[in-house]
């Protein structure tokens, strides 16, 4: 009997520490891997630009792969589990929240560019600029092989 009361003791508590939790943890979900909605705000990540979702690259070997939907699932598992917080910059055309986010404190746009899943948007700040030098030293993520810059990307697709 006293085993089975500890039982539900633990239970009981698990519940309230999960639910504890879940309330502190702000609900975000990433749309590609530049962009994610944290709390209801749909936000930009300021000074980079990754892939588009349905852009193609070619790996080191010359095949093709929808690097748009890798670098969604590098932000995805960058953040899992993780705090995420955004300092907010200011508002884009098309009413987004352009911000710097960090995850646990790490700087997500800066993690972004060294893996190589996003490259440094220098028109406006060249903070990422290092980091895309790094990366593409490194041949990290789309610079193993070919790939075209999400923004020539966006303007050869742009329905019409």
């Amino acid at each position: 009997m006293q085993k089975f009361l500890n039982y539900i003791i633990f239970c009981v508590i698990l519940s309230l520490a999960t639910n504890c939790l879940a309330k502190r943890s702000p609900a975000f979900k990433i749309i590609d891997g530049d962009s994610l909605v944290l709390n209801g705000t749909e936000i930009r990540l300021e000074g980079i630009d990754a892939p588009e979702y349905k852009q193609v690259c070619y790996d080191k070997n010359k095949q093709a792969y929808r690097c748009g939907i890798k670098a969604y699932e590098f932000l995805q598992d960058f953040v899992k589990g993780k705090k995420v917080t955004c300092q907010k910059i200011s508002i884009d055309r098309y009413k987004r929240q352009v911000s710097f986010c960090y995850a646990n404190g790490v700087d997500i746009n800066q993690a972004m560019v060294q893996n190589g899943w996003a490259v440094a948007y220098d028109h406006y700040d060249d903070k990422y600029v290092k980091d895309e030098s790094l990366a593409r030293k490194n041949k990290a993520g789309i610079w193993q092989g070919k790939f075209m810059r999400p923004e020539i990307w966006r303007a050869l697709h742009r329905r019409k």
